[in-house]
């Protein structure tokens, strides 16, 4: 099975490139499932239900989000009723929504987990923990990934290594700079500690450079704004699963321009 996974999707320009490029590469690679990290798919930050119904007309299957997942009220409603876009597991259970989900694609059931760093992030369940507890809901699925929406290498390499041969494919998202490093683990695990993001390529992670240079000179509150307008890239990668074993078979880093 060919898994195509792509980093943030930012703003509306971050949609309409994923729009443009990710069917008819669907079509030449062979993709037989399609997973997009949406949560700053929204103009001005966070998804919306607006923003989401975008990406899955344009070929996303499923959708995970991370630490922007509850930044637009709006959303709350469509993470109960939707069963294709889950937020980060180790939130409280309390909070709306799913953080894993299973994918019936008739031959074999893909199950799809959501989790969020600790470190420089939100003080939630240790991300460890949870795995494990978010392992046991789809212990019936043969194929397994994680989407570890997370700010550093350390963190994202030892979830990793901590998961290998338990989970088919372990993708990082949250920082937005796509890593080099996509390879298959010891025990049959495909990785790559971040995906990038579909944005707009000359921007500090998306946003408007010399907003962000601003910040950093002097300090001062800023309001991030995304170029609509910029030319943009789609970062992802395809990760090749057997389907009998559950096993990793090979990672392809992609940039679609």
């Amino acid at each position: 099975m060919n898994i195509l996974v792509l980093g943030d999707v930012v703003s509306q320009c971050g949609c309409e490139k994923v729009r443009a490029c990710v069917p008819p590469f669907k079509r030449i690679k062979g993709i037989d499932l399609c997973i997009a990290n949406g949560e700053n798919s929204a103009k001005g930050n966070g998804i919306t239900p607006e923003s989401a119904n975008e990406l899955f007309s344009s070929g996303i299957d499923f959708i995970t989000t991370g630490n922007h997942a509850f930044r637009r009220r709006e959303m709350y409603d469509f993470f109960e009723e939707n069963d294709c876009v889950v937020r980060p597991y180790n939130y409280p259970p309390s909070v709306p929504g799913k953080g894993v989900g299973i994918i019936d694609m008739g031959r074999v059931q893909v199950g799809v987990i959501n989790l969020s760093g600790t470190m420089f992030m939100e003080s939630l369940e240790n991300p460890f923990d949870a795995a494990d507890r978010a392992l046991e809901e789809i212990k019936n699925c043969k194929i397994r990934l994680v989407d570890f929406h997370a700010e550093t290498t350390s963190e994202k390499l030892a979830l990793a290594y901590y998961l290998d041969g338990r989970i088919s494919a372990f993708f990082g998202t949250h920082t937005h700079v796509q890593t080099s490093d996509e390879r298959i683990l010891p025990k049959k695990t495909g990785y790559i500690t971040d995906l990038g993001m579909c944005g707009p390529f000359e921007s500090v992670l998306g946003v408007k450079k010399e907003i962000v240079i601003q910040k950093f000179r002097t300090r001062l509150p800023v309001r991030f704004e995304t170029d609509e307008n910029a030319p943009c890239l789609v970062h992802g990668c395809i990760f090749t699963v057997d389907e009998k074993s559950g096993e990793c078979l090979s990672v392809e880093r992609i940039e679609l321009d």
